[in-house]
C-alpha cells in the first residue's frame, strides 16, 4: 500500500533543511540554520512563541551573544539531536521552577502572559537574560535527549490496537521502546471522542479531542495485561523532578498539550508500568511471545534519534521476534514515525505472516490521526 496522500508538512520542511546544510559551513552558521529550521517547525506545530524565540536565538548565536556561550561545544551536534529543543527545555524548566521569574512572566505554562508584540521581543529579552545569567544550568540539559512523552500520539496507538484486536481478540502485552516516562503505556485509560469513532471513558483525565478523523478504526476490545517500557534514560512521572523534566519539553504556549500531559500524570499514579533503563535492542532481546496473547511493540517519533547501526538492530530484532509468532502467540509491530517521503504514517505489521499496512497518518505531535480504510 502506498503512503497516504496527506502529509506531515513539518517532516518535509525537515528533509529540505537537512539537504541544505552545507558541509563546508562554519559550525555557528550551520547551528543557526538548525535553530531557524526548528523555529519553522515549532510555528507549523502551533507554537508561535518558540518560533519567534528561536529566530532571535539564531541571530544571537551568530552575533556571539549569550546563546553562543550556552551552545559552546555543541555546534557540531547532529540535526537529529534537536539541540534547539534541549536548549529551550532547560530554560523552560527554570521558568517552571520559579528560578527565572522574568521569563516565566511570558510563559503561559508558568502562569505568564504571551508577548503580544510581533516577534515577541520582550520574551526574547527575558530568555536572553536567562541564557546569560543561568547558562551553566541550561548547558546541563544539552547532553540529554528531549524527553517529550507526547500524550497526543496515543491516538495513533489506540487506533492501531483496535486494528490488532479486529484481527484476533486476545489480551495485549504492550511494550514500548523509547518510552520516556511510559505515559502512553496507559493509553487504554485515555479517551478519544473523535469524529471518526470514539474510545474510552469521557471522564478520563486524558481526553484526545478530535483525535480520530477519516475512516473510523474497527470496533474491537482492547485489554492490556502487561505494560513494559525501555528507554536509555527513563523518567519517573511519580517524582517532582520527573514531572518537571517532562513538562519542560512541552512548549509553553500549548495549553492542550500541557493539559493532556498533566492528566497522564494522574493516570500514571494509579496504573503501574514497568520501566527499564536499556536500549531498544536490549528491550527486544528480552521480549518473548506468550501463548494466548498479542505482544505489541510500539514506538513513536523515536527512530530519528537512532544511528544507522541502531536502526538495523531494531529491524533485525523485530524480524527475529516475528519469526517466532504462531496463531496462539501473536506479534504486532506498530509505529508512528516520520517518512522520507514527507509523511508521518501509522504503520502496522502483524505476525504470523508479516502483513504490513499503513493505517493512516498524523502530525508529529499525534493529533489528529487521519485514518484510511484498509485495502
Amino acid at each position: 500500500m502506498r503512503c497516504p496522500r496527506w502529509r506531515c508538512r513539518v517532516s518535509a520542511v525537515k528533509l529540505t533543511a537537512v539537504s541544505n546544510l552545507a558541509r563546508g559551513d562554519a559550525p555557528e552558521a550551520r547551528t543557526a540554520q538548525m535553530l531557524r529550521w526548528q523555529a519553522d517547525a515549532c510555528r507549523e506545530l502551533g507554537s508561535p512563541l518558540y518560533g519567534d524565540l528561536l529566530l532571535w536565538a539564531a541571530d544571537d548565536l551568530l552575533a556571539g551573544g549569550p546563546t553562543a556561550e550556552v551552545l559552546r561545544g555543541h555546534l557540531d551536534d547532529r540535526l537529529s539531536s534537536v539541540l534547539a529543543l534541549r536548549l529551550l527545555g532547560g530554560a523552560h524548566a527554570l521558568a517552571l521552577s520559579g528560578s527565572a521569574p522574568q521569563l516565566a512572566s511570558f510563559y503561559p505554562s508558568a502562569g505568564g502572559t504571551p508577548d503580544r508584540e510581533p516577534g515577541s521581543p520582550r520574551a526574547w529579552a527575558a530568555l536572553r537574560q536567562t541564557f546569560a545569567q543561568q547558562g551553566d544550568v541550561i548547558r546541563t540539559w544539552l547532553d540529554h535527549p528531549p524527553q517529550t512523552n507526547e500524550v497526543g500520539r496515543a491516538a495513533a496507538l489506540l487506533g492501531g490496537l483496535r486494528h490488532i484486536a479486529a484481527e484476533e481478540v486476545l489480551p495485549m502485552r504492550l511494550i514500548e521502546v523509547g518510552a520516556s516516562a511510559g505515559l502512553n503505556l496507559r493509553a487504554d485509560r485515555f479517551c478519544v471522542p473523535g469524529d471518526a469513532g470514539s474510545y474510552g471513558d469521557p471522564d478520563s483525565p486524558v481526553v484526545l479531542t478530535g483525535g480520530w478523523q477519516g475512516d473510523a478504526p474497527p470496533a474491537g476490545q482492547i485489554e492490556v495485561t502487561e505494560r513494559i517500557g525501555g528507554d536509555l534514560s527513563p523518567v519517573d512521572p511519580a517524582t517532582p523532578d520527573g514531572r518537571l523534566r517532562l513538562t519542560a519539553y512541552v512548549w509553553p504556549d500549548q495549553d492542550d498539550r500541557l493539559r493532556r500531559l498533566r492528566g497522564a500524570f494522574r493516570i500514571a499514579a494509579d496504573v503501574p508500568a514497568e520501566l527499564r533503563a536499556e536500549s531498544a535492542s536490549a528491550t527486544l532481546a528480552r521480549t518473548h511471545l506468550v501463548p494466548g496473547t498479542w505482544t505489541v511493540l510500539w514506538h513513536s517519533i523515536f527512530r530519528q534519534y537512532l544511528s544507522e547501526r541502531q536502526r538495523t538492530e531494531l529491524a533485525s530484532g523485530v524480524a527475529a521476534i516475528g519469526a517466532t509468532a504462531t496463531p496462539a502467540a501473536r506479534f504486532a509491530y506498530l509505529y508512528l514515525e516520520q517518512s522520507r517521503s514527507g509523511g508521518c504514517p501509522v504503520t502496522l505489521v502483524t505476525w504470523p505472516g508479516g502483513h504490513r499496512r499503513i493505517l493512516g497518518s498524523a502530525p508529529a505531535h499525534g493529533l489528529p490521526v487521519q485514518w484510511q480504510a484498509e485495502d
